[in-house]
């Protein structure tokens, strides 16, 4: 008896590839795009460390440490 379905050989282990193929795909992607957002998160602690660092050397003001404080944070 010979059976007539999408098997590996009549073109459903293509389709399966193709599945797979796409979920291997958009993992990289979601794995790459946290990635940024940590990267941006990183940018914005490097930046507080270095205004931290100028406001305990004295280089800038109560105020303008504080302002520039709330932009980093927003």
């Amino acid at each position: 008896m010979m059976h007539r379905g999408f098997g590996m050989m009549g073109g459903g282990g293509f389709l399966g590839f193709i599945i797979i193929a796409l979920i291997v795909y958009f993992a990289f992607k979601y794995i790459n795009n946290n990635g940024e957002h940590t990267s941006n998160f990183n940018k914005r602690n490097d930046a507080l460390d270095v205004l931290n660092e100028r406001y305990a050397k004295g280089e800038i003001s109560d105020e303008e440490y504080n302002r520039k404080k709330d932009m980093l944070r927003d």
